[in-house]
């Protein structure tokens, strides 16, 4: 069988101490296979962000084991010295807003990255104009942030996750701003991109459009993750992102 892009096992994270600690992830387990997309729910104020925090090597988790790509980072403390590197080499991140340079423009925003890998700039912008191209945005390649459409700063931002190759992709509410023809948007390019790559995605939502496209989905759930089915509703080619 192929080796999990992600697999956590019993993930705890508590803030504070005694009477007054707040017990954020309770137990956290769950595998994602290369090229899956799955989603993470939960009300407000459920673990969500804190698990994802986690998962990406921004916050220190309590307890539990995280591997990624079957190498084990994470086990009760950390087995990586330099969780910089980790996140810039092996983890691609999408926000609800690009967060995109403004001074530079959509190749150099997706080459940097690589660069700061200590690849040559032609590599670098070669990989970038890849990206950009599979995402429909190539030729705006030498555009400014303010010259780009909110849904073009997105594709932008999508191909600056996948510029380091990760094996996993955390994406938190990328479709909040969104209606709903261009949220399916979004979905359809993470699957495409999935399919292309063999890049896993977790995608953090509330966005009832796009629920319904998971094919297996994870609850959290008073600090405990549950795994459910999900509908998996197919995705045409969706209208590109203006």
């Amino acid at each position: 069988m192929a080796t999990p892009a992600l697999r956590v096992r019993g993930l705890r994270k508590t803030y504070g101490h005694g009477a007054t600690a707040v017990h954020a992830l309770r137990s956290a387990s769950m595998e994602v296979m290369p090229g899956e997309v799955v989603g993470l729910l939960g009300a407000s104020g459920s673990g969500k962000t804190t698990l994802l925090h986690c998962l990406g090597a921004v916050i220190d988790p309590s307890g539990g084991r995280i591997e990624l790509g079957g190498e084990v980072v994470f086990d009760d403390g950390w087995r990586i010295a330099d969780r910089r590197t980790l996140r810039r080499d092996r983890i691609g991140f999408v926000f609800q807003h690009p967060h995109l340079i403004p001074f530079l423009d959509a190749l150099e925003n997706v080459a940097l990255l690589p660069m700061l890998q200590g690849r040559p700039r032609r590599e670098a912008e070669a990989r970038a104009m890849a990206l950009l191209r599979t995402l429909g945005v190539a030729e705006r390649a030498g555009m400014r942030v303010e010259q780009l459409s909110g849904g073009q700063q997105q594709r932008v931002a999508i191909a600056r996750a996948l510029a380091n190759r990760p094996a996993i992709v955390l994406a938190d509410e990328p479709t909040a701003p969104l209606d709903s023809q261009r949220a399916l948007a979004v979905m359809a390019l993470f699957r495409e991109v999935a399919r292309a790559h063999g890049t896993a995605f977790v995608v953090v939502t509330h966005d009832e459009a796009i629920i319904p496209t998971f094919r297996r989905i994870f609850r959290l759930r008073d600090g405990v993750l549950h795994e459910e089915a999900g509908e998996g509703r197919p995705l045409s080619a969706a209208e590109p992102l203006a």
